[in-house]
């Protein structure tokens, strides 16, 4: 099996003046599900190089058995510091995508040529796509085979209105990914706030917040097992 994981560059926070990135359970939790799952896995973003982390989710707070084993884990640590560049891996054959998420995608990823393209493809030819958290923002532009939004009529979920009010960012995103994977024709699914939720459109997996992100890899690797 082969994994492409697709990483934010984008490191500020709007105009706040403080910095943003990807959210790092996100990424590692699912990297360690793919990676015990026996895949290889290829990390790749935008501009390529060490992707930005959240600080926030770096903070002692955020850790996790995940976040833990990656501090520990020199190997891994490496193929963070040295993403591929998306224009180059974009267009290779891939088993399954998958996104994590952090405020970050919602200015690069979601506008992001290559990126759009890839999850286009994806999901046009089967293969498994996950996005977590604010990661299914990137959604936001991909369009079907009939040329519309390509979450419409798809059951789908991402971070609520309600978690984005919880953390005091809901002027500061460009859009509320909620809003948007409605307005774009969504069966927007929730659950609780805070706690794992998942839905499955045929291949589209997508989770909708950070305890979401190891069950969301879960359930996109099961989609690569023999039927």
């Amino acid at each position: 099996m082969k994994i492409l994981m697709v990483l934010t560059s984008h490191d500020a926070l709007g105009d706040t003046g403080k910095p943003t990135g990807f959210w790092l359970e996100e990424f590692a939790a699912p990297y360690y599900v793919f990676r015990d799952g026996g895949a290889e896995v290829v990390l790749a973003s935008p501009a390529g190089g060490a992707p930005p982390v959240d600080p926030a989710s770096d903070g002692e707070e955020a850790q996790t058995e995940a976040t833990r084993r990656f501090k520990q884990d020199n190997d891994a640590q490496q193929a963070l510091a040295s993403t591929h560049r998306l224009a180059d891996v974009a267009n290779d054959r891939y088993d399954a995508v998958f996104y994590p998420g952090g405020h970050g995608p919602l200015w690069d990823l979601a506008e992001d040529a290559d990126s759009i393209g890839l999850i286009e493809r994806s999901y046009a030819d089967g293969t498994p796509l996950g996005l977590v958290c604010h990661a299914p923002g990137v959604l936001r532009r991909a369009k079907n085979d009939k040329g519309g939004p390509l979450v419409n009529g798809l059951k789908v979920t991402g971070f609520t209105n309600s978690e984005e009010e919880a953390v005091g960012l809901t002027e500061v995103v460009p859009f509320l990914v909620e809003d948007m994977l409605k307005d774009n024709g969504a069966n927007y699914s929730r659950g609780d706030d805070w706690a794992s939720h998942v839905v499955v459109a045929g291949n589209l997996v997508t989770g909708q917040n950070p305890d979401s992100s190891a069950a969301a890899a879960r359930t996109l690797i099961n989609q690569l097992q023999p039927k």
